[in-house]
């Protein structure tokens, strides 16, 4: 891994890289936003390069600021109760659940669009004229309608999931506090 302390920056700076031993995700994160969204007010940068500037600076945190931001949750996690783990390991499951939701959509989307880019191609080739505008223009609207779909069906099983992710885990934790409460009475 190259050494980020001398990086130089877009604007002809250098990069300033502390130990990262406190850097969290959420401070990476807001880092970036905050340079493009809300620049510095001597400067004069476009958007275009303020994000470029931002995205050079904050992306060679992001590795560090990962591994910081899970021993936090790590440590958090172990310092609570079963209650406290079972929380992270639902809101883990859920943003898993999320992120493949988009990462299928995003694969039937990219897929589709190499589809309609190849029989697009392969029309043109074969076919001209009045033909062609309207086969076009079929497979403009059937192109739309499986991606309208493809959305449909895909969050509609992602939130689903999702959904019965928390529905489970609120059942797991309500029989651990009973079955909790239960050992801490006397009279039962």
């Amino acid at each position: 891994m190259a050494d980020f302390e001398d990086a130089q920056k877009p604007n002809g700076g250098f990069l300033e890289v502390d130990g990262g031993d406190d850097l969290t995700l959420y401070h990476v994160l807001h880092r970036l936003m905050a340079a493009i969204f809300f620049p510095d007010p001597t400067s004069s940068a476009s958007l275009l390069r303020r994000v470029k500037i931002s995205v050079a600076d904050n992306v060679p945190l992001l590795r560090q600021a990962s591994k910081n931001t899970a021993r936090n949750v790590m440590h958090w996690t172990r310092r609570g109760s079963a209650l406290r783990a079972l929380l992270v390991i639902s809101v883990g499951t859920i943003t898993l659940l999320a992120l493949t939701g988009l990462l299928v959509f995003m694969l039937f989307f990219l897929a589709a669009t190499f589809n309609a880019i190849v029989i697009s191609l392969l029309m043109s080739l074969a076919a001209a004229g009045g033909f062609l505008a309207l086969f076009f223009a079929c497979i403009t609207a059937i192109y739309i309608g499986a991606l309208s779909v493809a959305v449909v069906v895909i969050s509609t099983a992602t939130i689903s999931a999702i959904i019965a992710v928390l529905i489970t885990t609120g059942w797991i934790g309500f029989f651990w506090t009973v079955v909790g409460d239960k050992e801490k009475c006397r009279i039962c």
